[in-house]
Formats: C-alpha cells, structure tokens, sequence
C-alpha cells in the first residue's frame, strides 16, 4: 500500500507557540463511512491508501505533526479570549495537484488543552451535515472547507437527546487561519507574535504582497484590504443562494474567505432577511439579512489587531488608513451582489436602476412569503410557478415588465440570457427538510438518502428526471425549523 499523504507542515514549522502538539484520540472501531474519492484525487492522494485510523486521529501517520491551534474570537458580540481547537486537531498540510497548500483537520478527534471541560468528541448527524453542506456549496460555486472523509469511532458519545454514534469529519481548506488567530495574540499585546501571523498569512494566500510592499505597515494595509474583499465576495455568494450561516463568530471568519463551519446553518425556503434558524441566535444577530453588516463588523474587529502593526508605539495613528479600507466593505460588497443578482435575472451589462429592480422582486418573495431558489429558477422556466406563489398579479406583471424592458437593453440574445439564468440559479439545494430526512435515515443505518442528497447538490443547475421533490420546499407542517452547534 502506498503511503497516503506527503506533508509539508508550514504552521508547525513556522509559527512555534500559536499551537500545542496534541495527538488524536485512540477510537475503539474506526470505519470510513464517507470518504470523498474526488476530493481525495484532487489533493493528490491515494483514497485506497487512506484509512480509518488516521482519518480519526486514532493513528498519525508518517510526517503529520498533529497539533491543536489557538485563537479566541467574538461570539454573539462577546469576546472570548482563548477559545482554540476543542474538538480537533490539524493533522498536517499537503501540496495538492494544482500546487496550492491544504490542510488536513481532524474535527471530533477527542480534548486538547483547549476543551474548556467539553469531550471533545463529535457525532454523526452534524458531522455528515458539514460533509454534505460543504459540497452543496462547492458545487454552487461558493469558496468552501470541504470533507475528505466523514467516519464512525465505533463509541456511543453522550449529548442531551442520549448516547449518539461518535464521528470525526476530516476536513481540507486553504488553511484554518481565522480572524481569532490574529486575536488571539493582540489581546495579550503580543505584537511580535502579531506581526508574525501577518507575514506567515500573506506568505500563505497573497504572497505576491511580500514582495510588493517594503515595509510591514503597508502590507498590514493591503492585507487588510485582501481579506476585506474576499469577505466582501463571500458573503454576496451566501446571499445569492440564500445561506445563512448562523453563526458568525469572528473565529469562525477565516482569513482565506472560504466558509467554514457549519453547524446551525440552514437555506432559505421563504425569502426573508429577518431569517434565523439557530437555535442559539435568540437575538437574530446572524439573521439573513444582517449578515453583510456582521461581516463587516468581525472585520473591523481584524482591524483592531494590526493597528500596532501598522503604527508601533502610536496605534491611534493607523485608525484613519484602516477606516478607509473597512468603510470600503459596503461598495465591495454591493458590486460583488449586484454581480451574482443580475446574472440569476440574466443579466450581464451593470445598468442605473438594477439595483430597485433586483430589490423589486426580493420585496415581492418576501411579502408573499415565496421560495427564493424556485422563484428565481422559474423566471428561465415555468412563469407558472412563480405565478402561484405571489397572489398580487398586477404587482407581479409590472415586475416582470421592467424587467423584460432591461432585458431587452442586453447584447445578449434571449437564449443566452436564459441560459446565464440557468447557470446561476440551483434547481437544487440543501432543502432544510431533506437535510433532516438524510440525517436521520444515516443515523438508522441507511445512507441511501444522504447519498441521494449529496449527488444533487453535487451538480445543484442540472435538473434530474425523478428528482423534482427535492426542488420544492418543505411541506405544510415542517418547522419552526431549528438548527444547532452539534460537531
């Protein structure tokens, strides 16, 4: 058997004392129950070479330096200083096919130093939830941590419902640098150590800054400036699809704009900005509509970490650059969501007045309480359905008339338009109710509707004969819908 993995680990090299060397717990019966052959292949790995041991953290393999990371972060407004990985582990980084850094991360893999009294242990619903949420958002074209392998312990893990089957989900990202890293060690004014996370993130994911800028200010600035529009970009795609994360904690902001995280998470049915699903967001302050401000917001709190950075013995000096690049945010934002909102209307040529038109039809969904994914995909399809469900005709009509007028004003031809529609709006997405139904099915020892799931929104623009149940909303009588941290 070839050996599976060739790491090559820049955090633990580079940045000694952001991290404590943990090993992963021993599990009684590791099994792979998911592993995701594409995935693996694309990080250049042998799936046939992997195996459960390591994909648990029951065994390291050669050249892994697991190690358990540390950062703080905001939660629901409230800083925490040390929070850091409870329940896992980083199991070491890889060079995948295209030359670019992943880290391989073992969430669920048992306490570290950093468990604050908890197991550290995950379970198999939310642990198959991230898997499938994380490819639903590859597929729609979201930057993503995505799953390599979703596996069972062979242990019953305590949780309020009872004893539930223990799970590690192996997951892959860019890197697991989050805005609470750089917090971490700016609430203990360990500005050294600050700097250091600055040069060793943009050596990571903007390294042509290194060596643009001469001095460590101006590229604490424009590193300010990169994630600040990656975020901005991350957070218009959440929006277009209706996503709402639910819990948008700065240690769960990370510095490469890839979503991480997905515990309460949910999709829209119902357009509506005042959206919450998590059963802890009691206040609504990761509701739909507010999440492009909370963004903004975590960003300034990044901001805040490098104001020592960029001016040395004199912070106040570095809060005018630093506001200009925060109070950038807005326009970023708005251009990045009118963007992916004029291509899911057809739309290419950026025109005065798309803008109302956009909102135009978001006020309708939301005043007739509309399915937002089938209410854009019906406009490059059946009119009909979007007919049923917004009972004002006459405010409909003067909708779809302005937008035909702005439709006519494109170089495209219809057909294109149409076909650019059908590229940006999913016939599929994780409907809330089908989510449940996989999990509990899964959680029963059947995996065929999880399977089933994952291979739709897999591929979300491709409408699949036999399919057409999980291209419509929940029935009459699901929900409340709630969602909770479960990993």
């Amino acid at each position: 058997m070839s050996a599976p993995f060739v790491f090559d680990n820049s955090y633990a090299r580079d940045l000694e004392g952001f991290y404590t060397l943990w090993p992963g717990a021993v599990a009684p019966a590791p099994r792979i129950l998911r592993l995701n052959t594409e995935l693996a292949q694309e990080l250049g790995l042998d799936p046939a070479a992997l195996d459960a041991e390591v994909l648990t953290g029951s065994r390291a393999p050669e050249g892994a330096q697991p190690l358990a990371m540390a950062y703080a972060g905001h939660q629901f407004g409230g800083f925490s200083p040390q929070l850091g990985d409870g329940r896992a582990i980083l199991l070491g980084e890889v060079i995948d096919s295209k030359g670019a850094r992943r880290d391989i991360h073992l969430k669920g893999s048992g306490r570290t130093p950093f468990s604050r009294g908890g197991d550290g242990k995950a379970v198999l619903g939310p642990v198959l939830r991230e898997y499938l949420i994380g490819e639903a958002m590859q597929g729609l074209g979201i930057p993503t941590t995505r799953a390599l392998a979703a596996c069972t312990t062979g242990e019953q893990v305590l949780r309020q419902n009872g004893p539930e089957p223990g799970a590690v989900l192996a997951r892959v990202a860019a890197s697991h640098l989050r805005v609470g890293t750089f917090q971490f060690f700016a609430a203990r004014r360990e500005v050294d150590r600050v700097a250091q996370l600055l040069d060793y993130a943009i050596a990571r994911h903007d390294p042509d800054l290194a060596g643009k800028t001469a001095s460590i200010s101006d590229r604490a600035l424009a590193f300010l400036g990169r994630v600040t529009a990656r975020q901005a970009d991350l957070i218009a795609a959440w929006m277009s699809v209706g996503f709402v994360h639910g819990v948008m904690n700065t240690d769960n902001m990370t510095i490469s704009g890839e979503t991480i995280d997905y515990g309460p998470c949910a999709f829209l049915d119902a357009h509506h900005p005042e959206a919450v699903f998590s059963s802890i967001d009691t206040q609504g302050r990761y509701a739909f509509g507010n999440q492009p401000g909370i963004a903004q917001w975590n960003l300034a709190r990044l901001a805040e970490t490098l104001l020592s950075v960029i001016a040395p013995g004199d912070a106040e000096q570095a809060i005018a650059p630093v506001t200009a690049v925060l109070e950038g945010f807005p326009d970023l934002y708005r251009d990045a969501w009118l963007r992916r909102m004029r291509a899911k209307l057809g739309l290419e040529r950026a025109m005065a007045g798309d803008e109302a038109l956009i909102t135009g039809l978001l006020d309708l969904l939301t005043a007739h309480g509309a399915d937002f994914t089938r209410s854009f995909r019906a406009l490059s399809g059946d009119r009909a359905v979007l007919t049923a469900m917004i009972s004002d005709r006459p405010a409909l009509e003067d909708w779809l008339g302005r937008w035909q007028q702005r439709a006519a004003q494109e170089e495209a031809p219809p057909e294109a338009q149409a076909a650019r529609m059908r590229a940006a709006n999913p016939v599929y997405i994780p409907r809330n109710h089908k989510v449940e139904e996989a999990l509990t099915a899964a959680g029963q020892g059947d995996m065929a509707p999880f399977e089933r799931l994952l291979s739709l929104v897999s591929a979300p623009f491709d409408a699949v004969p036999g399919a057409e149940g999980h291209a419509l909303p929940a029935p009459a009588g699901f929900g409340p819908y709630r969602t909770f941290c479960g990993t």
